[in-house]
């Protein structure tokens, strides 16, 4: 845990709003280009256009008439998750595991009837959880296939991977699990436990929920520093990309694993939050300020991406 103190926030490295959100953000983040992260339908179709593999795109409803198209769109999958394309922080993301007879059910065996579902898409629709709250527009995607390699370390739902990219460099990442508290959902702030991860190795290094640090997932009992994240390389060469394909200098990448096609790019975020410092259980600055002083640069992904995990591993913080 930091103190609170700013004085030994700064001695601890610890990047603050204030300073995230005018050296870094404002910095390097122009902003005419926000639309291709804070827009998931747009996000999607550029990971597409650069090779960058993503859940399969179902559908979309734009329009209220369209809610009624939802049945057929489902009907012959096994699951499914809607979610709002200008949504942030997790919000207005229904998750449906099983599809019986037209009837649907959560993560948790909780049926979700197909009022529900229209009510739900309704809201995203009206932009009850888009930025600003401007009308939007509902994805319907493919089930994430959970890899067996995380039983055991999430609750009901399926983990995701969060990395910082900086310049091209990734530079902190964290594993987001879901419990209970999180209604199954990766999202620290609904109670998901929140690993660090050493960029060098893809292994546990921290982990908290709530802010607070814990060993053990609070519904599985299973050790949480022991988890090292398969395919690490690959997913630290997807996010570096992301780079490139955004244009965005500060950026967080969200990435998940599935059992049959890998890594997947979920989306970007051009306002990533401050809690992966302590999950990592140290501050972010040093790393930044590291690719700071390179100045500009001209290396490939596979550089840059070999770099950050002799120079950003947990062994030389």
């Amino acid at each position: 845990m930091f103190l609170a103190n700013p004085s030994d926030l700064r001695r601890n490295g610890v990047l603050c709003m204030n300073k995230r959100n005018i050296d870094y953000i404002g910095r390097y983040n122009p902003r005419k280009y926000y639309k291709r992260v804070d827009d998931k339908l747009t996000t999607k179709q550029l990971a597409l256009a650069n090779n960058i593999a993503v859940p399969d795109l179902i559908g979309t409803v734009c329009e209220q008439h369209d809610i009624a198209s939802i049945p057929a769109m489902v009907n012959d999958i096994d699951g499914f998750v809607i979610k709002p394309s200008k949504g942030s922080g997790g919000k207005g993301i229904l998750v449906v595991t099983k599809v019986e007879h037209g009837r649907y059910y959560k993560p948790n065996g909780q049926e979700v009837t197909p009022s529900e579902v229209d009510r739900h898409v309704s809201n995203i629709l009206s932009g009850l959880f888009s930025l600003g709250g401007k009308p939007d527009v509902a994805i319907v995607e493919g089930l994430i296939q959970f890899d067996p390699v995380f039983d055991g370390y999430s609750y009901e739902g399926v983990p995701d991977i969060r990395l910082i990219i900086f310049k091209g460099f990734p530079i902190m990442g964290m594993l987001r699990l879901s419990t209970a508290a999180s209604d199954g959902k990766a999202n620290l702030h609904q109670g998901a436990v929140g690993v660090g991860i050493d960029i060098a190795t893809g292994k546990g290094l921290h982990a908290v929920q709530f802010d607070q640090p814990i060993d053990l997932h609070p519904d599985t009992q299973k050790e949480l520093i022991s988890i090292a994240v398969p395919q690490w390389d690959t997913l630290l060469h997807t996010a570096s990309m992301a780079y490139e394909m955004s244009e965005l200098g500060y950026l967080g990448t969200d990435m998940v694993l599935d059992k049959n096609k890998g890594p997947l790019l979920l989306e970007l975020n051009a306002r990533p939050g401050l809690a992966i410092q302590i999950a990592n259980g140290r501050g972010i600055l040093p790393n930044l300020r590291h690719v700071e002083k390179m100045g500009n640069h001209n290396m490939s992904v596979e550089e840059r991406v070999a770099y950050a995990k002799i120079h950003f591993s947990a062994g030389n913080s």
